[in-house]
């Protein structure tokens, strides 16, 4: 790949009403930057958690947005502007995405 793989995590502080039992968007994000990064040592992967209260550009703010207005449940995993992911996410399910970018 060529270009870094952008993953981020998009969630807040407070967990969405269905999510209370699961771990929190930071640790979700953590979880992930830790799989990921073990799974596939030797790319050059981007991770960005996004506070969905404070997006600091336009991409995570329409994002962010988006999210509100169709109550997705969060943490939401968005890989390259793509939501992979919502609620409690499943490696399976993203590194299904990233291997379609590596064009396995």
């Amino acid at each position: 790949m060529s270009n870094p793989v952008k993953i981020y995590v998009y969630g807040a502080e407070v967990k969405c009403a269905s999510c209370v039992n699961l771990p929190s968007a930071i640790d979700t994000f953590e979880w992930i930057e830790a799989a990921l990064s073990r799974k596939y040592p030797e790319n050059n992967f981007e991770y960005i958690y996004v506070d969905l209260n404070a997006p600091t550009n336009d991409v995570e703010k329409e994002m962010s947005e988006r999210i509100v207005d169709e109550d997705l449940f969060y943490p939401v995993v968005v890989i390259n502007e793509e939501i992979v992911a919502e609620g409690n996410p499943r490696l399976p399910d993203i590194y299904k995405k990233i291997e379609e970018l590596q064009g396995a």
